[in-house]
């Protein structure tokens, strides 16, 4: 019979809780800590005392990061498996039997670390995360605003398309500060917005002006500032740690082509932006990309970090963002397990959807493409993922190779529409001509 390899005897396993941390040492009887600050540092120089080299650990919701934190200053090297991968055997599920599998599992090299960024890059990831809290908190609070606004039959909001907007914030400020005059409400609106919607705008801020609701829009209006505050604390915290994280760095190359705009209501503000993260990302301008703004950028450094060198081929990229299919095969039969995506994977969708209606983009076309055959789930997914394994090959191959190969699809998509054209036209018993400019 044969036994497993042990390829190392001094790994450990932990199972992290709230308020308990149960440790093995190759799969020995489990000894148990606290999970406050000394009790972690209890819990290093035991594992230190134990020769212990790697520890496992299960990524369970937060609990796992100070552990991480505190064992990665030291000599063991912490790796962050997933619960789904490392089941223990049914009806044998305790914290104790967990922690035992885990150290057992580690002993014979079974299990594979996922990705932890670095220190610097996860401050970062903070920064940003609770600044997406934020915006999501202070988008509640416009929805309170409107539906106060509503309740009144204030109709601002069926006229303006924002109501952040600079003709919105006016008139509901001017609501706040007392003003009920219709026209003069209105006329603090922008000159184009008059212009175009003057007549219906006076009609929509003739509005029931009762107490309860004016209290209730005080309230929401003063919340979504408040949150407005502390985005751009966010933003400012944001632009000393890139700073701090430039330090060491050599200066950035000249940008590579003309820069992308800042546009919508929730892009941070931050001066120099752009250079930063080539700075940052060693001279990659990956806003050069189909769909990539400084915005998306500066979110996919602080979820993936600057060295994808880490994924050895872009598929393992695509997949570890849950935008590749995954397969399931028994026997004859074949299915397919969708994977779930994180955080980074879903900021490529949303880039997805920005490139949907571009016209002068090859990427636009194949989405439109594929949308009429499979749906625009699927579209937006296998354009997502065309645009993942680009911003992987930026990085990794440099962004001539990523050029090179998107003037070589423009080309080939050429070339399948002229010989389309060319059937249909011989069908039609026509023949194309090309268009040839006469100069005179």
């Amino acid at each position: 019979m044969t036994t497993l390899q042990v390829l190392n005897e001094r790994a450990g396993g932990l199972d992290v809780g709230s308020e308990k941390i149960h440790v093995s040492v190759a799969g020995d009887r489990p000894r148990v800590f606290g999970t406050m600050t000394p009790d972690l540092h209890k819990l290093r120089d035991w594992l230190l005392e134990q020769k212990v080299e790697t520890v496992a650990l299960e990524a369970t919701g937060i609990y796992w990061l100070p552990v991480y934190e505190v064992l990665e200053r030291t000599k063991i090297k912490p790796i962050v498996v997933h619960g789904r991968h490392v089941k223990n055997l049914p009806g044998r599920k305790t914290d104790m039997s967990d922690c035992q599998w885990l150290a057992t599992l580690h002993v014979h090299g079974l299990l594979r670390g996922g990705f932890v960024p670095e220190n610097s890059i996860r401050e970062l990831q903070d920064y940003m995360r609770l600044r997406s809290d934020h915006i999501s908190m202070a988008s509640a609070h416009i929805q309170h605003v409107q539906k106060a606004l509503e309740r009144m039959n204030v109709k601002v909001h069926d006229v303006i398309s924002r109501i952040t907007g600079v003709s919105g914030l006016a008139i509901v400020r001017a609501i706040l500060a007392g003003e009920r005059d219709p026209a003069r409400l209105a006329g603090l609106a922008d000159p184009s917005v008059l212009a175009r919607k003057g007549a219906r705008l006076v009609d929509a801020l003739q509005g029931q002006w009762r107490p309860e609701h004016l209290f209730a829009l005080r309230h929401a209006f003063e919340l979504w500032e408040f949150y407005q505050t502390k985005i751009v604390e966010c933003d400012q915290a944001v632009a000393a740690l890139l700073q701090k994280m430039n330090e060491n760095r050599p200066p950035a190359p000249p940008a590579s082509g003309p820069r992308k705009p800042l546009r919508g209501p929730n892009v941070p503000q931050i001066e120099k932006l752009n250079e930063s993260l080539r700075q940052l990302c060693g001279g990659v301008d990956v806003s050069q990309l189909p769909g990539i703004g400084d915005y998306s950028a500066l979110l996919l450094v602080s979820e993936v970090g600057t060295d994808l060198s880490r994924w050895p081929t872009a598929k393992h990229f695509t997949a570890w963002l849950g935008l590749a299919p995954s397969s399931h095969q028994s026997g004859k039969r074949r299915g397919r397990v969708s994977r779930q995506r994180n955080r980074a994977g879903r900021t490529f969708c949303t880039i997805a959807r920005s490139l949907a209606k571009s016209t002068d983009k090859a990427l636009g076309g194949f989405y439109r493409r594929l949308k009429g055959r499979r749906g625009g789930l699927i579209a937006n997914q296998a354009l997502a993922r065309k645009i993942a394994e680009l911003y992987w090959r930026a990085f990794v191959k440099g962004l001539q190779h990523v050029e090179s190969g998107l003037a070589a699809y423009q080309e080939k998509l050429h070339q399948q529409e002229k010989r389309v054209a060319e059937k249909l036209a011989a069908k039609m018993g026509c023949r194309l001509v090309p268009i040839t400019t006469v100069h005179g």
